[in-house]
């Protein structure tokens, strides 16, 4: 089977881009403390960016219209306090398959082969498929707190959820509040957590 130029030189790349990514993702960064879900979001926008610019640059493409695109993919930010960094990653490379998929003119072979490898990276690192499924919250305690146990103790009381992570904000002595971020299990049989209502009002005593 002969294997064209530009086949091979886009093979070469992405052997280079992996390499890359498993030296930066599994050796460099693995060593910090981080959520679970960053190997996965680091992955999908490495790779999803290389996918997408594989398909762009396999025919011809405006470029002005190639920079609108990524200038609204760099714009995404889901801002609900609800979403995670892994929903983010999600939405993203849901972007990039509408993206890709829809340039015209394009060998069905490129594309089938950018999709297939796309899903393969999220089904490689995303190791948390099985895990019940967690929601995030800001909120603010009516005290002044520095014990991450007694935190998570008063939270689990007076929300009634299981907390996964806490992430403190602030601690402000003055005023007696600590300002924190935290994530906690989904109860399924709730539907909507009343858990998720707190972020509106703020304040939790």
């Amino acid at each position: 089977m002969n294997i064209s130029a530009d086949t091979l030189d886009l093979l070469t790349r992405f052997g280079i881009d992996i390499l890359a990514m498993l030296l930066l993702v599994g050796v460099l960064y693995r060593s910090q403390q981080s959520v679970p879900s960053m190997p996965l979001v680091l992955s999908s926008l490495n790779f999803g960016l290389f996918g997408a610019l594989a398909a762009i640059t396999a025919g011809t493409f405006n470029a002005a219209i190639g920079f609108g695109l990524f200038g609204l993919l760099s714009m995404l930010r889901l801002r609900s306090a609800a979403f995670t960094i892994k929903d983010v990653a999600y939405t993203f490379l849901a972007l990039i398959f509408g993206l890709i998929n829809g340039l015209p003119d394009r060998p069905i072979v490129l594309l089938i082969i950018v999709n297939i490898g796309i899903l393969l990276v999220v089904a490689i690192t995303d190791n948390s498929r099985g895990d019940s499924p967690t929601r995030v919250m800001r909120l603010t305690l009516e005290h002044a707190y520095s014990d991450p146990a007694e935190v998570r103790s008063v939270l689990e009381q007076k929300l009634a959820v299981k907390v996964t992570s806490i992430v403190i904000e602030d601690i402000d002595f003055v005023r007696e509040t600590t300002a924190l971020t935290i994530s906690y299990v989904v109860d399924e049989a709730w539907g909507r957590a009343s858990a998720e209502q707190v972020q509106s009002d703020g304040v939790v005593g």
